[in-house]
């Protein structure tokens, strides 16, 4: 750890050890009417967040209405240390980090380092992550390693997202959303009476906007950047016995528009260089298909047993399918340069039994989980190189199958009261597969030559040991300090597009060496990454309940990072590496203030050092001169939320929320020029920039004693931030395509909201 950090972190001890005093000389009245009251089920059973020793944030239903948050993707900075990105090129992909671990490769092949859950069932993969969240109730966004009570493929942290439990009374909400670029958003959504033992609540969205981005008449689509999708939920509760009750959830996604517009951004190319701009375009000529198309569904089923002295027995079964699929033009141009496909069809199962409970000053959660899935890729692709007689057309597919099972358990125990110790342990053992098949042609008319056969086939198997302990004291109702030692990885696997192209020149035997080391390539296994996790933190609530203030500082240790290094040649293909160590450290800070009734100022902060300690690339350890991506050195949000007046007619209420991120690099590139044929991590770096969301609402308007209603007008990037967000580097062989998202423009709009 530097020196000069560990100063920066040692200036906040005071402040939490001075935080018991400043508590104790608050207003011993009712708990925090703020944050502290926020029920979270962050270790598998219902606590107040404040309680919890470990950083965790969570965002209640009113405050995700009033933030418009309706997917995982608006989620960014709402948390310290939480960045979001959706991948190049498309809508429904998510690229996740929590303290600067984070996966960046969409690939099926691949697992993310942070675990998302809908109602605590694990979303197995990137693709697809972002749909629709129909009668979204909470979120809980939980920072650091969760490798014992969540496990595989949650190094970095992990995602809660909770719906709506049905009422059992009649009872519902409707809302209409128009805006500019012709927006339409519809939802709705029932409770019905109770029907014997079942109670049931039925939700729906739907949404159409046109693109942002028009295009030429002659181009392939008629706009880019356009909204498309629906989404559907059912949940039904199930009172079998007074002891056993039953929880059903569906939910379905559907997402059929054109994907994010990939604006030729750098190019040394000179016929593509009159197409290329650094500022956000609203206009495009396109010549390759351009659509992203996702249907998800998913089925879960929570059996809960309550057994004889506070003990409950608990399945989660969760079944999910997805079909997606996406055509790209990646060079932003009119001209037939770089054209991808990729059509995936996906499934998982899983299954976690659970046993809670506890006795007085013990209590426990044990299980055993299973997780099974089996994915296919088709990803047709076609490139002219530099040479545009010189068309280069790939077969390249993959398919990844795993089957995982994992052992769990945690302990809390309070010897005096003040004082709780909490100790857990989980071993995972999983077993990977990858099918792969890579082959190319020259004309569409002629047989592919393949340099990885159909039906080259990979397996092994990994395992982990993730432990955890934790001590926190308990000063009086108003602070809990706390020191946590966690441990999580995310699993290993094989590496689904590699591939080294022949020059052209090789001799028979040549030949017969490149196949040998494609194949080769394919089947040797990349490590799983593990993260150990030291964290000191505190939660206060002084002031009658009315200020609320949480500290974290973390010090982490990565071994065997799995990078993911874009290859830029062929099939532009991208390999994940173990390239071996590094120390990310910080700070993160939340506050909840009530200035005075009817008004709320919320602030969260993070301070980000990550740096490697090696990163071995060709057998060398470049670790001074290769960038971290996804993780800014500094980023805030700050919500001001505020009842402006009260009458008999409603409320009106205004929000105004911004969210700032510091600049950060998106690829693991080299950050001083030393090899000419490797690309720099400044050409695609996304600058600092700012993001501001308003709204002004009239609510609570009585409907005759039937209801009330809600009126609501707002502004989404209402500074029209147009930063680049994202980007594809093809590298000095190709050379140096560079393509762009952008930011999306302002929106603006108004919202009408019936509840009965």
């Amino acid at each position: 750890m530097r020196k000069e950090n560990m100063r920066r972190y040692a200036a906040l001890l005071p402040l939490l050890a001075a935080l018991p005093a400043m508590a104790q000389e608050a207003d011993k009245a009712e708990p925090s009417t703020a944050l502290g009251d926020i029920e979270v089920t962050a270790q598998r059973k219902v606590e107040k967040l404040q309680d919890v020793p470990l950083a965790v944030t969570a965002l209640p239903e009113a405050e995700l209405d009033a933030r418009g948050i309706d997917d995982i993707g608006d989620l960014n900075a709402l948390a310290p240390g939480l960045q979001i990105s959706k991948t190049p090129s498309n809508t429904t992909i998510s690229q996740i980090t929590i303290r600067g671990v984070s996966q960046i490769n969409p690939a099926i092949y691949w697992d993310p380092a942070v675990g998302v859950y809908v109602d605590g069932v694990y979303i197995g993969k990137a693709q697809g992550s972002i749909f629709n969240l129909v009668d979204l109730t909470r979120v809980e966004v939980l920072r650091g390693p969760q490798g014992t009570l969540y496990g595989r493929n949650t190094l970095a942290g992990a995602i809660n997202l909770i719906t709506r439990a049905p009422t059992g009374e009649f009872g519902g909400s409707a809302s209409l959303e128009i805006g500019n670029y012709d927006a339409l958003v519809q939802r709705a959504s029932v409770d019905l009476p109770k029907l014997g033992i079942a109670s049931i609540s039925v939700g729906a969205r739907s949404e159409q906007r046109d693109g942002w981005i028009d295009t030429t008449s002659d181009s392939s689509t008629p706009e880019l950047n356009n909204r498309s999708n629906h989404g559907v939920r059912i949940a039904a509760d199930l009172d079998f016995a007074p002891s056993v009750r039953g929880e059903y959830r569906f939910d379905q996604s559907r997402v059929d528009q054109t994907n994010n517009f990939d604006q030729l951004y750098r190019i040394e190319i000179p016929f593509l260089q009159p197409f290329a701009s650094r500022q956000r375009k609203e206009s495009a000529s396109v010549d390759a298909p351009s659509f992203e198309r996702s249907k998800v569904q998913g089925h879960s089923f929570t059996l809960s047993w309550d057994l004889a002295g506070g003990h409950t027995l608990k399945s989660i079964s969760g079944y999910r399918r997805l079909e997606w699929d996406d055509s790209l033009d990646l060079d932003g141009s009119p001209l037939p340069v770089v054209w991808t496909q990729r059509f995936t069809d996906y499934k998982q199962f899983s299954e976690d039994l659970q046993l809670l409970g506890g006795a007085g000053p013990l209590s426990y959660v044990a299980g055993i989980y299973y997780f099974g899935d089996d994915g296919d890729t088709n990803n047709p692709q076609n490139f002219f190189q530099l040479d545009p007689d010189n068309d280069v057309y790939f077969d390249s597919r993959y398919g990844t199958q795993t089957s995982a099972w994992a052992g769990y358990g945690q302990v809390d125990y309070k010897p005096i009261d003040p004082l709780t110790l909490s100790a857990g342990v989980r071993y995972t053992r999983e077993k990977k597969q990858l099918d792969r098949a890579f082959g190319l042609r020259a004309d569409p008319g002629d047989p592919y030559f393949y340099l990885i056969p159909q039906g080259t086939n990979a397996q092994d198997t990994f395992d982990a040991t993730t432990p955890m302990a934790s001590v926190a004291w308990r000063f009086n109702e108003q602070v809990n300090v706390y020191f946590r030692y966690a441990e999580g990885f995310k699993s290993g696997g094989f590496n689904g597009e590699y591939s080294e192209l022949p020059t052209g020149d090789e001799t028979p035997e040549e030949f017969g060496a490149l196949i040998a080391r494609n194949i080769a390539e394919t089947k040797t296994p990349y490590r799983p990454e593990k993260q150990q996790s030291f964290e000191l933190g505190a939660k206060t609530n002084f002031a009658s309940g009315k200020v609320l203030l949480n500290a974290a500082l973390f010090h982490n240790k990565l071994k065997d990072f799995q990078a993911s290094i874009f290859l830029g040649t062929g099939a532009a293909a991208t390999v994940v590496r173990n390239a071996g160590k590094a120390t990310i450290q910080g700070v993160e800070l939340e506050a909840a203030f009530i200035p005075f009734d009817g008004t709320q100022l919320r602030l969260n902060y993070a301070y980000l050092d990550p740096e490697y300690d090696e990163f071995t690339d060709a057998g060398i350890n470049v670790a001074s001169n290769r960038a971290f991506v996804h993780a800014p050195k500094n980023s805030f949000n700050a919500v001001i939320d505020s009842e402006l007046l009260r009458r008999d007619w409603g409320k009106l209420r205004a929000v105004a929320d911004y969210v700032w991120t510091d600049s950060f690099y998106t690829y693991p590139y080299q950050l001083t020029p030393t090899n000419p044929f490797l690309q720099v991590a400044r050409d695609t770096k996304v600058d600092a920039h700012g993001i501001l969301n308003l709204r002004l609402a009239i609510a609570d308007i009585p409907l005759g004693g039937r209801g009330n209603g809600e009126l609501a007008l707002w502004c989404r990037n209402a500074l029209d931030d147009d930063t680049a967000n994202n980007f594809i580097d093809f590298g000095p062989v190709f050379g140096s395509l560079t393509v762009a998202n952008f930011e999306e423009p302002r929106t603006f709009g108004i919202t009408g909201i019936v509840r009965w």
